[in-house]
């Protein structure tokens, strides 16, 4: 154990935990797709769906349903932090973007995890999947592996590396850092699978950086063969007689878009459709595995994506693309994508099953974010935590079993943009908080779109809306409220000084936050095609 517990426990932050009683605490599985838009899945559409999402739909048939899900950040590597730690990104040295190819450790050595609280527990822990929270490789010389150098004839991929997964809580580990990051290869508990030594040059079949890859390497190997040992990991543990957390951080429908062969031209919107509809059938092999193992009944399966879809780019066409040519939502009438702060960017589909606690059928439009998995995960186990831990984590619980607590469970939620720019959600009202002469519309939207939903008041110095009267975040009364302008701001600056969203001792970010950040200067179509 990383840290030293105080008197602080889930069952002090708020008052439902699961009853000591309990014969068998419940298995953990948290299943996050990657760009995956709100409007990608059957469960969530008006109209039916032109991508069949069977067993996404199956989970939220047989359990609950979020309409108000939030991811914390509307870029990868930020959500993935605050939904390990409970805690939000840009409270770390990660103040924008992701973390970059060969990246250090975003993860401090003394960082407690959920995935550790769960093994303290009793659990066995497994990450099957994406990693992209960074890693530090081992490098021939001795030095730490520098900017720009040259990966394939420095690092030493013979030995371990740190920082990974079985550093943070997890007790197996099978994936790779990113898909369309070097090295080309898959990653076992702490070493590569074999010896990445062919040079790539970047720019091939969606390999948009260079660097070393395995021979044979092909990205479109990567979902099935993490779909083994998912749905291995699930059969090994239940047999195990150990209850068991499985984070399954899936790598679709993230660009390279790559549906294995017997999923092509089953949809009507291209390859995207299909390689959605393959995230599905993987959804549904967890599903039958718990079946198989007479387990299913006492486990807590959990489905989001990590942020909104992806909007455009030169080699990997987007969202606006599959509305022209497919006539396919996936944001479902929402404004903006990844990477921004509009409702797109971070309202993401979340569902999650378990027959022993979740009536079937429900629907919440409470509003969570996936920052509160940790709080949640403490709750179920009775777990005391530390004080500086999960500092922005609430026990969902009470939604789950559809208890009645009175009020929402979140008082705000902060919503973080992929150039470093905030938001800040309470009740009906979202601000956007930036300042005269910045700019958050973003350089990918069509002037199609921005004419069809006619905004409006693009010229003052923030943006505020009403998601209860105007979802679409069309109407700009910044300037028409301030006094809610003011209460919402002086709450986000709140957040930020007490380094907590929190009841609790206030705590010291890692970095100086700065809520006023001038957006960065936008990429031209080159660098926009080769980001994550």
């Amino acid at each position: 154990m990383k840290a030293v517990f105080s008197l602080f426990s889930a069952a002090l932050w708020l008052p439902l935990v699961l009853p000591a009683a309990e014969a068998k605490p419940p298995n953990i599985i948290f299943i996050l797709a990657d760009d995956l838009g709100y409007g990608d899945i059957g469960a969530y559409k008006k109209q039916p769906s032109k991508i069949p999402t069977p067993n996404v739909d199956r989970i939220a048939k047989e359990g609950i349903r979020f309409t108000d899900a939030h991811s914390p950040a509307s870029v990868c590597s930020p959500t993935r932090y605050a939904l390990m730690t409970g805690r939000y990104a840009w409270r770390s040295k990660l103040q924008q973007g992701v973390v970059a190819p060969w990246g250090a450790p975003l993860l401090q050595d003394a960082q407690y995890t959920v995935a550790e609280l769960l093994r303290e527990h009793g659990y066995t822990t497994g990450l099957i999947g994406k990693w992209h929270l960074g890693i530090q490789w081992p490098t021939k010389d001795g030095q730490p592996a520098a900017a720009g150098e040259d990966r394939l004839s420095n690092v030493d991929f013979t030995q371990p590396f740190k920082g990974g997964p079985l550093d943070h809580g997890f007790d197996h580990y099978f994936g790779v850092d990113v898909p369309n990051y070097p090295p080309y290869c898959f990653l076992k508990n702490d070493r590569t699978v074999g010896i990445p030594t062919l040079p790539d040059t970047g720019r091939v079949d969606g390999f948009n950086r260079p660097g070393p890859m395995m021979p044979g390497w092909k990205l479109v190997d990567i979902l099935p063969e993490l779909n083994r040992q998912a749905v291995s990991f699930v059969e090994t543990s239940a047999k195990s007689g150990k209850p068991f957390f499985l984070y399954y951080a899936l790598t679709s429908p993230h660009y390279p878009v790559v549906p294995a062969k017997e999923f092509q031209g089953k949809t009507t919107v291209g390859d995207y459709g299909d390689f959605v509809f393959q995230t599905d059938w993987c959804v549904g092999q967890i599903l039958e595995a718990l079946e198989r193992e007479g387990i299913a009944d006492n486990t807590l399966v959990i489905f989001t994506s990590d942020n909104g879809p992806e909007v455009t780019g030169e080699v990997k066409p987007g969202v606006y693309d599959r509305v022209q040519q497919y006539k396919h939502h996936s944001l479902d009438g929402l404004r903006g994508a990844k990477r921004d702060l509009w409702e797109a960017g971070h309202r993401v589909p979340f569902v999650a099953r378990w027959p022993k606690k979740i009536a079937a059928g429900s629907v919440s439009d409470e509003t969570i974010c996936h920052v509160d998995f940790m709080s949640t995960a403490a709750a179920i186990v009775g777990a005391e935590y530390p004080a500086d831990t999960a500092v922005d984590s609430h026990n969902l619980l009470s939604i789950l079993w559809n208890e009645k607590l009175g009020r929402p469970v979140r008082e705000a939620t902060v919503h973080h943009s992929g150039s470093g720019r905030f938001a800040i959600r309470k009740g009906d009202w979202v601000l956007i908080a930036h300042i005269i002469g910045d700019d958050n519309r973003r350089a990918g939207e069509p002037e199609w779109m921005k004419k069809q939903r006619g905004y409006t008041a693009h010229d003052q110095p923030g943006e505020l809306y009403n998601l209860k009267d105007d979802l679409i975040e069309k109407n700009n009364l910044y300037a028409s409220k301030p006094e809610i302008v003011t209460e919402l701001r002086t709450l986000l600056e709140k957040y930020v000084a007490e380094g907590r969203s929190t009841p609790g001792p206030s705590q010291a970010n890692d970095v100086p936050v700065s809520i006023n950040k001038p957006l960065p200067k936008q990429p031209g179509k080159k660098a926009q095609a080769a980001r994550s």
